[in-house]
């Protein structure tokens, strides 16, 4: 029985420097199952065999697209019927949302070691819970996608213009993601679109089951069932229900933009309420609106005209955090 299974996707941006000592640690250490996909569709299959092999840990190595895809056939395709290993997740994507979340930052490689360890002790103590976001409504075959992160309205603006003008650029990864969240502001300040930067987000209606609506231009539009956040952030709240889904949004207004900012960075976002500034949790969250494109962990989906894309919280799912 290999105590750890390790799933990559050489096509991740990480990987193309990577996979080469991935390949090698996994050469010298016996009990690690090395399997490699290329693309999404191959991820099943893949699971399926490493269901054979009956590992004590599944290791995802690839961008959160790649965890996410993982995390759908393992929720959907129940290839390890009620016993699924826990997750872990190695610091190697653009943003790395949720390998940060688990405790994975820096080398990617000293995490999967970190793992091996872990995995050749008691796991009990490195189990955490999280509830994963089910999206239905706006993929092409109808079935839920699985993610722990997702962006809409400006946010969701900002982050396709990261992808597709500024990462091109070579830039380092904080870079980028600096430069897209300074056009992002400068955007919203000039009240329109300027020569460079994101489009103007269109307006949406956003529903939280029980609890109300909003209506309107948003800069920003998250929800996350995850505790940790880029810049070292915390999710407010995030310790009342481990992994309930909670919705951020900020109204397209540079005052709340720079009060909700002011509030992440002194620590206070959630505890006082901010004009322009909404946070609920719920268990059901419906967004509509002419083009409600949003972004789960990496990938693109929107409902169709008179269609909303909604999202609901799963059971908890077991992960393996690497920090204590």
């Amino acid at each position: 029985m290999a105590r750890v299974a390790l799933l990559s996707n050489p096509r991740s941006t990480g990987n193309r420097s990577l996979l080469p000592r991935v390949r090698s640690f996994c050469a010298e250490h016996q009990d690690i199952f090395h399997y490699e996909v290329e693309r999404a569709d191959q991820v099943g299959e893949a699971l399926k065999t490493i269901a054979k092999v009956k590992p004590t840990v599944l290791v995802i190595n690839g961008g959160d697209g790649t965890v996410q895809a993982a995390l759908t056939e393992i929720f959907n395709g129940r290839h390890f019927g009620d016993a699924a290993p826990p997750v872990a997740v190695l610091p190697n994507g653009k943003t790395n949302l949720i390998a940060h979340d688990l405790g994975a930052d820096g080398d990617p490689m000293a995490a999967l070691e970190r793992v091996l360890e872990i995995a050749r002790s008691d796991l009990d103590p490195h189990i955490v819970r999280r509830e994963l976001i089910a999206l239905s409504g706006g993929t092409p075959d109808g079935k839920p996608v699985l993610g722990m992160f997702l962006g809409g309205a400006g946010l969701a603006d900002a982050m396709l213009y990261c992808r597709h003008k500024i990462y091109p650029l070579g830039l380092p990864n904080s870079v980028a993601h600096f430069l897209a969240l300074l056009l992002g502001i400068i955007s919203v300040a000039a009240g329109r679109r300027i020569k460079i930067g994101p489009v103007r987000p269109k307006p949406l209606r956003v529903s939280v089951l029980k609890q109300g609506e909003l209506n309107g231009q948003f800069a920003v539009l998250m929800v996350t069932t995850l505790q940790r956040l880029l810049f070292k952030g915390h999710m407010p709240g995030a310790g009342a229900r481990t992994g309930a889904m909670q919705l951020l949004v900020i109204d397209r207004s540079f005052m709340a933009l720079m009060r909700a900012l002011t509030a992440a960075i002194r620590g206070t976002l959630g505890r006082i309420r901010l004009s322009g500034v909404h946070l609920e949790r719920g268990d059901e969250i419906r967004i509509e609106g002419e083009q409600s494109n949003v972004i789960l962990d990496g990938e693109i989906f929107q409902a169709g005209e008179g269609e909303a894309i909604v999202l609901k919280p799963t059971p908890p799912v077991h992960f393996l955090r690497l920090a204590a």
